[in-house]
C-alpha cells in the first residue's frame, strides 16, 4: 500500500492513493487538480522515505471534490450572578480532495564539467592550502593589541595610581 503525510496549512495529513482527505480550505475550485509538494514522508510497501524536513522530488497530487463546512461548534460564555450570556457560533470551512497519485522521482545530481572537475582535483591535491593562508591572517589580525588608531590598547588609557587620587 502507498501513501504519503503531507503538510498543508500548518497541519499534517495522511493521503493514501484513491482515497479522499480534507483539509483547511484551499482558494480553488471544484474540479481543479492541485499539488502538494511539501511531503515528510513516502511508504511504497517496503521502501521508506523520510524527509528532512521534507523528501525531495515527491509529490503528491489530487482534485478538488468539494469545499464543505463542519458542523456548527457552539461557543457560549456565562458569567454567573452578572447577567452576562454570549452564544455565538463557528462553522469550519474545509477542502475536500481525492488523491490521484503519490509520485516519487529521483533528483538527478549535476554531470561536472572537465573544468570543474580539474579545479576540485587541484584543490584536494594542494589540501586547501588557499584556505589556511587566509585564516592564519584573520588569526593574526585578531591576535594583535592595537585599536584602530594603530596604537597599543595597554598604551591608550594612562595609568592612575592610587597615590594621585585625593
Amino acid at each position: 500500500m502507498k501513501y504519503a503525510v503531507l503538510e498543508s496549512g500548518g497541519k499534517q495529513y495522511v493521503a493514501r492513493e484513491g482515497e479522499t482527505i480534507e483539509v483547511d480550505r484551499l482558494p480553488t475550485g471544484i474540479g481543479q487538480s492541485i499539488e502538494f509538494k511539501d511531503v515528510l514522508l513516502v511508504v511504497d510497501k517496503a521502501k521508506v522515505r523520510v524527509g528532512a524536513p521534507f523528501v525531495k522530488g515527491a509529490k503528491v497530487s489530487g482534485t478538488v471534490v468539494d469545499q464543505i463546512k463542519a458542523p456548527k461548534v457552539i461557543v457560549f460564555k456565562y458569567i454567573p450572578k452578572e447577567r452576562y450570556r454570549r452564544k455565538r457560533g463557528h462553522r469550519q470551512r474545509y477542502t475536500r480532495i481525492a488523491i490521484d497519485s503519490i509520485r516519487l522521482t529521483t533528483p538527478r545530481k549535476k554531470a561536472t564539467t572537465t573544468e570543474e572537475s580539474v579545479k576540485s582535483k587541484a584543490a584536494k591535491s594542494t589540501g586547501g592550502a588557499s584556505k589556511k593562508t587566509s585564516r592564519s591572517k584573520a588569526e593574526t589580525a585578531k591576535s594583535t593589541d592595537k585599536d584602530k588608531t594603530g596604537k597599543s590598547k595597554s598604551s591608550a588609557k594612562p595609568k592612575v595610581k592610587q597615590s594621585d587620587i585625593k
